[in-house]
């Protein structure tokens, strides 16, 4: 039930314009502070789960995790995504709500 509201919530934020997909656009999102958590697909690769796992504790931005880029493409309207950044706070916080990790962004990187 969890999983499903995560989605729900990923696909209205990606309709309203607040997510950046790809490793770039992730990149940059986290790195400019406009990324308020990211989504990772467990079946990324494990350099990139690295990456964005180093990337997000360094800058305190949150991590959860979809079991599959299939899924979380699915999410969002678009073919097979690793990553997602969720730009808008409202929507990153009541992700973080489902998955029933409250806590605040400086404190540690949230994993599931």
């Amino acid at each position: 039930m969890k999983r499903n509201k995560i989605l729900s919530l990923a696909g209205m934020a990606a309709k309203a314009g607040k997510i950046a997909s790809g490793e770039f656009s992730v990149e940059k999102a986290v790195k400019t502070g406009k990324g308020h958590l990211v989504i990772l697909a467990e079946d990324a690769s494990a350099n990139t789960r690295k990456k964005f796992t180093n990337m997000c504790s360094y800058y305190g931005v949150p991590i959860l995790s979809i079991e599959s880029r299939e899924v979380l493409g699915s999410a969002v309207g678009r073919g097979f995504r690793a990553s997602l950044a969720v730009l808008d706070e409202g929507f990153a916080k009541a992700m973080l709500d489902a998955e029933g990790q409250h806590q605040k962004k400086e404190e540690c990187v949230c994993q599931k």
